[in-house]
């Protein structure tokens, strides 16, 4: 008997996340990937507050029933809460961007897919690959 593949763990970025979901796009070949095990999406409460508070952006006209729906049908049974015990500060030339790099580590994550040029200007941290979603989906 073979090995089965392990999963990927992954966190994936609030923008690619909002793309992910809310739009019909190449990026919503993401979803797929963690419905069907591919990938393990890792999050801290942190990361979950602040996509919870960009679902509610009036641009997307996205209503609370909406909301609650993509939160309890498309996240929560789906994506693994990770504790950050450890912070990582400095690391971003956006600060606010190291608290994706703090919950990769935290999870132990293969991967930080973004397109955020502040996160991916680093490349990697540690043995984390940070790349872009279109380079992320060509490994599958």
């Amino acid at each position: 008997m073979g090995k089965a593949k392990k999963a990927l763990r992954v966190v994936l970025d609030t923008n690619i996340l909002i793309s992910a979901l809310i739009f019909t796009g190449v990026l919503s070949k993401i979803v797929k990937l963690w419905k069907d095990g591919s990938i393990v999406p890792v999050l801290t409460k942190e990361i979950f507050h602040e996509f919870r508070a960009v679902l509610n952006y009036p641009k997307f006209s996205l209503t609370k029933a909406e909301i609650n729906a993509i939160l309890e049908q498309e996240i929560l049974p789906y994506f693994e809460v990770v504790d950050t015990d450890i912070t990582v500060k400095g690391v971003c030339r956006d600060p606010k961007d190291d608290v994706f790099i703090s919950c990769a580590v935290a999870a132990h994550a293969d991967y930080i897919v973004t397109g955020d040029e502040d996160l991916l200007v680093l490349k990697e941290y540690g043995q984390i690959k940070i790349i872009f979603a279109s380079e992320f989906l060509r490994k599958f």
